[in-house]
């Protein structure tokens, strides 16, 4: 996620100091979500035939958009995991939950973070624990095909920040996991997160072309998600250049809307008008830190502007960690089976948007 906005102590000062006066009501910093959510836990047993994937199939780019077998336009609206290097993102990337995501929350597809260079990250930790995650990728891949909904394999840099760092891990990681899910039309591949700290553009483009040879000599047609500059909110910059040479390409770009407001979306409006394909990765309602306060008024101009144009997107993400953009309350004990009880306000929002 991003970095901390440095005013937010400095906001929150005011914001407390406006209340003690009456200025501003306590509802004011956290607009309503909607309570009108009932979940049972319970899971659905569906014909493959019926399930998202299994109606659309292996999905290509054509124009702007994600399009199925039959050239019809798709939407994927999917969660995202929090790191499977943590215990609050590994425990809820299992069989169970993802179906109670596609039986009662609307998800039609699953994004595995697998971090990079943080705690227990892939290029940092022992192989021991890299097989693990591997496994942890493999128990999404298989439970998405099982169910028909997409799964996003995303190499999750952050504190990286150039994605060429771990270029030749990312290629060595890319060239396994391709290898092994070659035949599997489901599986979808992002390849850098949120590349941050100045990288530019052409940095990440040098980068996407090496990536993107390794994936392709093992599957010529799967969908492959390229981030973006500064935290992958600069589209626009990328529309001007676009990668060349290969098709099925898509570019991510993340909003966390009481940050990301009108500027940002005009920058997807800009990518989208220079025909660039688009995906929206990340996002949430609440500050860039992943924490904060909501505007849910903001997350709604997002929704609207994504689904007029027909985006995917997946949300951050399923986990009990005790920060705003969880989906889950942090008391949730539960890894499936998940009640309405267990729902955070960011649960219950998207729950509901979702499932419209």
């Amino acid at each position: 996620m991003k970095k901390k906005i440095l005013l937010r102590g400095l906001c929150s000062l005011v914001l407390v100091g406006a209340l003690l006066f009456g200025v501003v009501s306590p509802a004011a910093m956290v607009p309503h979500a909607s309570a009108a959510v009932k979940l049972t836990g319970k899971r659905k047993t569906i014909a493959f035939g019926k399930t998202f994937y299994g109606k659309h199939g292996k999905l290509k780019v054509k124009g702007t958009k994600l399009v199925d077998k039959a050239g019809k336009a798709v939407q994927l609206k999917g969660v995202s995991s929090h790191g499977i290097n943590w215990d609050v993102g590994e425990p809820f990337v299992n069989e169970k939950a993802l179906q109670n995501l596609r039986d009662e929350w609307g998800v039609n597809c699953f994004r595995v973070a697998m971090y990079t260079e943080d705690y227990n990250g892939y290029c940092v930790t022992d192989n021991a624990s890299r097989k693990k995650l591997l496994n942890k990728i493999d128990v999404a891949v298989k439970a998405g095909k099982k169910l028909g909904m997409y799964v996003i394999i995303d190499w999750h840099i952050l504190n990286d920040g150039n994605p060429k760092k771990n270029q030749s891990k990312a290629k060595a990681f890319f060239k396994k996991v391709a290898n092994k899910y070659r035949g599997e039309g489901h599986v979808l591949y992002e390849i850098c997160n949120e590349p941050n700290g100045g990288t530019k553009w052409k940095t990440i483009k040098s980068y996407a072309k090496s990536v993107i040879k390794v994936i392709r000599k093992y599957n010529k047609n799967a969908i492959i998600i390229v981030g973006t500059p500064n935290w992958s909110q600069d589209v626009d910059v990328a529309s001007k250049s676009p990668i060349t040479g290969y098709k099925n390409i898509m570019y991510s770009f993340h909003f966390y809307a009481a940050t990301h407001k009108d500027s940002y979306r005009n920058k997807v409006k800009t990518a989208l008008k220079n025909k660039l394909p688009l995906i929206c990765t990340e996002f949430s309602a609440c500050e860039a830190s992943g924490n904060g306060s909501y505007d849910f008024s903001s997350a709604n101009k997002w929704m609207s502007l994504m689904n007029k144009n027909k985006i995917g997107y997946c949300c951050w993400s399923l986990s009990n960690k005790p920060e705003s953009a969880s989906l889950l309350k942090s008391s949730c004990k539960r890894t499936s089976g998940f009640k309405t009880k267990d729902l955070s306000r960011m649960g219950r929002w998207l729950v509901e948007k979702y499932r419209k």
